[in-house]
C-alpha cells in the first residue's frame, strides 16, 4: 500500500496486525521508552520498529535503535532518512539514503470519517469546500480523512528539515481525485510559511500521493533534492 506512492529510491516494509509483535525483540533503549506504556502501545511501537530494521537490512544497513528524538520524530542512522506510522492492524516504515531524497513523510489512518468536531481545527475553510465537492464526486473516499492523514505526512516531511513545528492552519493542501478506477491520486500542499531551504532553494511547496483501500487511507509526501 505505502510501497506504491513512493520512487524507487525508498526502501518500504508494511504489516497488518500485530501478531508478530511478542517475536520483534527491542533493543534496551526501546524498551525503555514504552516501559510504562500500555499493552497497545507495546505491540504498536514493536511491530512498527520491526518494519523499520526489515527496511534497514534492505537497504545494506545494520539495524539499530529507532528512538524519538525531538517532537517524537525518529532518529534514523547516519546517512539514512524515513518515517514510520501505524493505525488499527497496519504498520509500515518506509527508508531512503539521505543522497537520494532530501525528506519525506509516510501516514496511515482508518478509511472511516473523523470523529465529530475534529475537522474545522484540522482544515481551513477553501480545504473544507473543496472536500465537500470531492465528496459529491466520489462519496466512496473519506476525504476528511484522507486531508488529516496528508497533512500529518506533510508535517513529518517537513520537521527533519526544519526542526520546527508547523500547525494544521499553516498549510493549505488541495486532494485531486484518482484519475481512473484505481483508488490512487495525489496531493499538493502549498505552505503558508517560509518554507525550509534545500539545496540552497527555499521551497513553497510540497508533493504528495495517496490510496485509499483495505478499510486504511495512506498518504506520502517525498522532498527531492533540487
Amino acid at each position: 500500500m505505502i510501497e506504491v506512492l513512493l520512487p524507487d529510491s525508498v526502501v518500504a516494509v508494511e504489516t497488518h496486525g500485530d501478531d508478530e509483535a511478542d517475536r520483534i525483540p527491542l533493543y534496551p533503549e526501546e524498551q525503555a521508552v514504552v516501559a510504562q506504556a500500555v499493552d497497545k502501545r507495546r505491540r504498536e511501537f514493536a511491530v512498527v520498529r520491526g518494519c523499520a530494521r526489515r527496511a534497514m537490512e534492505k537497504l545494506g544497513v545494520s539495524p539499530v535503535p529507532v528512538l524519538p528524538g525531538e517532537h517524537g520524530a525518529p532518529r534514523w542512522p547516519e546517512g539514512l532518512i524515513g518515517s514510520m506510522t501505524h493505525c488499527d492492524g497496519y504498520h509500515a516504515a518506509a527508508l531512503a539514503r539521505a543522497t537520494d531524497l532530501a525528506s519525506l513523510g509516510i501516514d496511515a489512518e482508518p478509511h472511516a470519517p473523523l470523529p465529530e468536531g475534529v475537522l474545522r481545527p484540522v482544515a481551513l475553510p477553501a480545504e473544507r469546500e473543496r472536500l465537500a465537492r470531492l465528496a459529491e464526486r466520489q462519496p466512496g473516499v473519506h476525504w476528511d480523512r484522507l486531508l488529516f492523514s496528508a497533512k500529518e505526512s506533510v508535517y513529518k516531511a517537513w520537521f527533519p528539515l526544519t526542526g520546527k513545528w508547523l500547525g494544521f492552519d499553516e498549510a493549505d493542501i488541495e486532494v485531486y481525485p484518482a484519475p481512473g478506477p484505481a483508488p490512487l491520486g495525489r496531493f499538493r500542499a502549498e505552505l503558508l510559511v517560509p518554507g525550509p531551504l534545500v539545496g540552497g532553494r527555499r521551497l513553497g511547496s510540497f508533493e504528495g500521493r495517496w490510496t485509499a483501500r483495505e478499510g486504511v487511507v495512506a498518504t506520502a509526501v517525498t522532498v527531492p533534492h533540487p
